[in-house]
């Protein structure tokens, strides 16, 4: 469970594997719990693949993140990857599409004279701590102790693009939208309880379009402070619906909803549910 034993060590190894999900809670989990805590619960189990999804933006940005941690680990990346990157998994065949996007916010951020400047510290860093009453964990991408900041690095289809939110009945930025002020509230707290230090987050967004878009974005502490309140609100509820204490809801709309809908119940036509 997440509240087990903290004997668990968390590595660069064994980070992405059930097992540390088991031991700590993580911004992508709590947010596919608040999404569907049927499918995300089943997935946690290893009772459900979503088979329907698409992984090339998580390469993609991989991709990404890995050219900037270092040449090794951007060269270990290619060779671990070579069916997803490249054209007949043969680097002699040429980058795929997507990837050739990819290159070019590469490129985008190698040509600002900015970047080089700003994305300086420590790559690829772990950090954990207990967030009420509850471990967590986090990696980020680029930390300096010594300036208080960090750094995260995010690819975005356009920057300024407008994305509806059903709950706030209003449009959002990329930012908001994808709740990265709760994954920069999350790592500023770690980072606090695993160094001793605060730090002020900064992401740095580069857009997938012909010609990519840049831009350093800065996070206001009441979206952060705002943010953690959620997690306090949601956590209580999440975390006994892991420890099977109560039942998980289902969204009825996602692939492992539709996969596992019947015909139980009749839904009068005026009472069908928009997105």
């Amino acid at each position: 469970m997440i509240t087990a034993e903290k004997k668990f060590q968390l590595t660069p190894n064994n980070y992405y594997t059930n097992e540390a999900n088991w031991h700590y809670q993580s911004k992508s989990w709590f947010t596919k719990f608040e999404e569907c805590e049927a499918e995300a619960l089943a997935e946690l189990k290893g009772e459900y693949k979503d088979t329907s999804s698409n992984d090339t933006p998580l390469i993609a940005g991989n991709y990404l993140h890995s050219y900037f941690e270092s040449k090794e680990a951007h060269e270990t990346f290619l060779e671990s990857h070579k069916k997803d990157i490249f054209k007949y998994g043969n680097p002699e065949k040429g980058i795929k599409n997507d990837y050739l996007i990819i290159e070019k916010c590469i490129n985008k951020l190698n040509k600002d004279p900015y970047f080089p400047r700003l994305y300086q510290g420590e790559k690829e860093v772990i950090v954990t701590g207990e967030i009420y009453g509850v471990n967590w964990m986090g990696k980020v991408d680029c930390l300096d102790l010594n300036r208080k900041l960090f750094f995260d690095l995010k690819t975005v289809d356009k920057i300024h693009k407008g994305h509806w939110s059903s709950e706030q009945h209003k449009k959002l930025n990329f930012a908001q939208s994808r709740q990265y002020d709760m994954q920069m509230a999350i790592y500023k707290e770690l980072i606090k309880q695993t160094f001793g230090v605060e730090c002020e987050p900064i992401i740095i967004a580069v857009s997938k379009e012909k010609e990519p878009d840049l831009m350093a974005i800065s996070i206001p502490q009441y979206l952060m402070d705002f943010s953690m309140e959620q997690i306090k609100e949601k956590q209580p509820h999440i975390q006994a619906v892991i420890e099977g204490e109560e039942k998980p809801s289902a969204c009825g709309r996602c692939s492992y909803c539709r996969a596992n809908k019947t015909l139980d119940v009749i839904t009068p036509l005026d009472e069908i549910e928009i997105e």
